[in-house]
């Protein structure tokens, strides 16, 4: 098919580092120009990754007729506003997540998601071990699944990183605990029907640094995770069923371009002996992302992923946020 022409908003490290990257290395993607507020800045990065046109403003890049697509990876108080002023521009949308701070504030996407494609950037729902998990899933494998546990963490206390500025959309739950409730959604594939969090926050900045939550998807189906911005890196999924348990040894950051593994514990044995290994092959979810995204322009593929997805993800958020506030569940 034609390429999509891409142009990518911001010189945020995730995008020099993993997006575009994984844009080029696409057989469906064409990156034709990058914007900052900072002119020179935005130059000396399409150069360096061999991008034609650089702006000097985000209103620049959306103006430009030639750009189909705009990848967004602003810092998360930012995602909503210029997603919107790009799809008003008529460009199609990948927005990193989370694509808003709030369900109210993703739902200003229904003014827009009839014209054009707007998909928020949950890059591991593409990769090939999690579309396995859920194969197996959906097998019975696993027998009855009603138990999802994860952990994610990595520790940063640098008080200027956007991941710790509450003003700029920071803290743990916005960062890595919207990953654990995009996989329980993505594998018990319905939405939850209630939450409740404890959370503590760092009494400088005022983000939440570590966030552990219970949802409730309802016939005795949960979720449980623990995530945090100030804890030892760690990450891990567990999926435990009546008959089998898988754990994910990488379930968010898969090595990109690497294989991954899945253990596959048939429960007869707790010191793990009778655990078997199945190796996924390697891939970059990133590009699997983009080129599933692109087909959809193209009317090759139907859109994977819509904006009342991203709704239903930040209504669960939303959830755990008012359960710190009320210590008691919250329906979502």
């Amino acid at each position: 098919m034609q390429k999509v022409t891409w142009g990518v908003l911001s010189t945020a490290k995730i995008g020099w580092e993993k997006a575009i990257p994984a844009m080029q290395k696409s057989q469906h993607c064409e990156v034709r120009a990058i914007a900052s507020r900072d002119a020179a800045k935005a130059r000396t990065l399409a150069d360096r990754l061999s991008i034609v046109q650089s702006y000097g403003s985000y209103e620049e890049l959306l103006a430009d007729p030639a750009i189909e697509a705009i990848y967004n990876p602003l810092p998360n108080d930012a995602h909503i506003a210029l997603t919107l002023a790009a799809a008003r521009a008529g460009k199609h949308v990948l927005c990193e997540k989370p694509i808003a701070l709030s369900a109210n504030e993703a739902m200003q996407l229904r003014e827009v998601a009839d014209k054009v494609h707007i998909m928020e950037g949950f890059m591991v729902r593409f990769h090939p071990q999690w579309l396995r998990v859920r194969e197996r899933v959906r097998a019975g494998d696993l027998g009855e699944l009603n138990s999802i546990q994860a952990f994610f963490s990595y520790f940063n206390r640098d008080q200027n990183n956007i991941r710790n500025r509450a003003e700029l959309g920071g803290g743990a739950l916005y960062d890595i605990g919207c990953y654990p409730i995009v996989i329980g959604r993505f594998i018990f594939e319905c939405e939850p029907l209630r939450a409740i969090a404890l959370i503590d926050r760092d009494t400088q900045t005022g983000c939440d640094r570590t966030a552990t939550a219970i949802l409730d998807f309802g016939q005795g189906r949960r979720l449980d995770f623990t995530v945090s911005t100030q804890t030892a890196s760690y990450q891990r999924v567990q999926l435990c069923g009546s008959r089998q348990r898988i754990e994910v040894q990488i379930p968010f950051n898969a090595p990109l371009g690497g294989s991954t593994q899945l253990l596959i514990d048939n429960a007869q044995a707790l010191d793990g002996s009778k655990i078997v290994t199945e190796t996924i092959p390697p891939c970059d979810m990133y590009t699997l992302q983009f080129d599933a995204f692109s087909q959809a322009v193209r009317g090759q593929l139907p859109l994977p992923y819509d904006a009342e997805d991203a709704i239903a993800n930040m209504r669960a958020i939303d959830a755990l946020f008012t359960s710190e506030h009320t210590k008691a569940w919250v329906d979502v």
